[in-house]
């Protein structure tokens, strides 16, 4: 098990992803919980299978490798439940990463960044930069698990 400890905001600005190499990422839900989901993703070449728990800034995540043949064979059983985007990895000037997602299909425009951490006092200590937007952290509407239903479309 790993805790996933992480910030989410909306994007104002694309410009930073500028260069930044394009992963395209299919990610699909087998089950969506009140604060527990099961997915399945293809995030370029690498498969895997992930079962997170809670809400918010800490989560507890398992993840495990799937074989290409595997992804296949679930995600038929994620119809209905899925996201398509294109994740690109920025270099932020504190040393993090930021993790940028242009969402595709009927999410269109919407694009989110999550930066995540090694604890979380240095979670709170994060200063955004400028192209960050409004942090969605504990704002279930932007979950990627509300994201994949058919009415999960930010108002």
């Amino acid at each position: 098990m790993h805790v996933e400890i992480e910030r989410k905001f909306l994007v104002d600005s694309l410009d930073a992803v500028k260069g930044a190499l394009p992963v395209p990422v299919r990610q699909g839900y087998l089950a969506r919980g009140d604060g527990e989901e099961a997915r399945v993703r293809r995030q370029g070449e690498e498969f895997t299978l992930t079962v997170k728990r809670g809400f918010g800034l800490s989560r507890a995540e398992f993840q495990i490798e799937l074989r290409p043949e595997q992804f296949q064979e679930l995600w038929p059983a994620t119809e209905g439940a899925r996201v398509t985007k294109t994740r690109y990895a920025v270099a932020l000037p504190d040393g993090n990463t930021a993790h940028v997602d242009v969402f595709d299909e009927r999410l269109r425009g919407l694009a989110t960044v999550e930066v995540e951490f090694g604890s979380e006092d240095e979670a709170h200590a994060f200063g955004p930069p400028p192209w960050f937007g409004k942090e969605v952290t504990e704002d279930a509407r932007y979950a990627n698990r509300a994201l994949s239903s058919a009415d999960g479309v930010p108002a």
